[in-house]
């Protein structure tokens, strides 16, 4: 298993080089360059043209591309042309409060969905599994973007609608948050966390959810399930000891393919409510045309579903103790 691993850690290798190139010129086909923004009667085109060559944008495509690739790969990434600052002072902060928000989403999208999955088929073609299923169609075909601004209109109504509409909308933090104790500070993120990890999430929990419906159907009928209750074990211990570890294995692909679906929800979740992580970077970065930044963060992302994947594959060792042994 060890050996596999190790595999595809150097297949990543190619694989990120190729999407740091194609991002590179990607990025640089887009009309204009980071000093549009500056453009206006009264700078003269003498000093326009002195910024591109302070930036190095006046130099061939080519030689462009292989200085940025050297020192990126050498761990600069860089100079934000946006917010006058090292991109490698940047990413530490934004990539931490877009991981905070991604994995409580990943917390919403599979303790809900599995949760629903199983209820629907423990009560196959009950009241409850109709109801459910309506339930997770409707929340799985709406956008997250529209989601989003819904979850603002009800439960961000003020301090006179009660506690139920009074949900942090916007930020990571309340004003007082410095002067907050340890634990209020807490609560305070907490709370700020709930609707963009909802909006996040509740739409692939959805989707987990009717997995988790057809793999649990898939194992209860089999011949192992049908033993175990036969030995008189309760009908818990049954499901969520027997049939729910071996129904696990479908569902664990989905990590890998949730992840890059969560972060590239997560740039019009983060604008909506103002948070500040990766998705809300990329946005002012385009925007910017702070070419660096943006290759930087897409970067990033690449990297991160790259990951994903190869922790898929180590949940699956860990559920399936047959694959260790191929």
């Amino acid at each position: 298993m060890i050996g596999y691993l190790v595999r595809r850690l150097l297949g990543a290798i190619p694989l990120l080089l190729g999407i740091l190139t194609i991002i590179f010129f990607v990025v640089h086909l887009a009309p204009g360059d980071p000093t549009a923004r500056f453009f206006n009667p009264n700078v003269s085109p003498e000093v326009i043209e002195q910024m591109r060559r302070n930036l190095g944008l006046d130099q061939p495509l080519h030689i462009q591309y292989w200085k940025w690739l050297t020192s990126f790969l050498s761990g600069d990434f860089g100079y934000s042309f946006g917010q006058m600052r090292p991109i490698g002072e940047i990413l530490p902060e934004v990539l931490w409060n877009t991981m905070q928000l991604t994995l409580v989403s990943l917390v919403v999208i599979f303790a809900v969905g599995m949760l629903i999955g199983i209820v629907q088929a423990v009560r196959q073609y009950s009241v409850a599994d109709n109801v459910l299923t309506f339930g997770a169609l409707f929340f799985y075909s709406m956008p997250s973007f529209w989601f989003a601004l819904m979850l603002i209109l009800i439960f961000s109504r003020g301090q006179d609608a009660g506690w139920l509409f009074n949900w942090p909308a916007s930020g990571m933090m309340s004003i007082d948050y410095d002067y907050l104790s340890v634990g209020a500070k807490a609560g305070d993120r907490i709370r700020h966390l709930v609707l963009p990890a909802v909006a996040l999430g509740i739409g692939s929990a959805a989707g987990v959810a009717r997995y988790m419906r057809g793999s649990m159907l898939e194992v209860i009928h089999q011949d192992f399930i049908r033993t175990a209750r036969a030995k008189g074990l309760s009908e818990r211990t049954v499901i969520f000891k027997h049939a729910l570890r071996n129904a696990l294995i479908p569902i664990i692909t989905l990590v890998g393919l949730y992840l890059p679906f969560l972060l590239s929800g997560a740039v019009l979740v983060e604008t909506i409510f103002a948070w500040p992580g990766m998705g809300r970077a990329i946005v002012e970065a385009i925007l910017a045309r702070d070419y660096p930044m943006v290759m930087a963060t897409s970067f990033v992302i690449a990297a991160l579903v790259v990951l994903g994947n190869l922790l898929s594959d180590v949940l699956y060792a860990v559920v399936d103790p047959r694959i260790r042994n191929e």
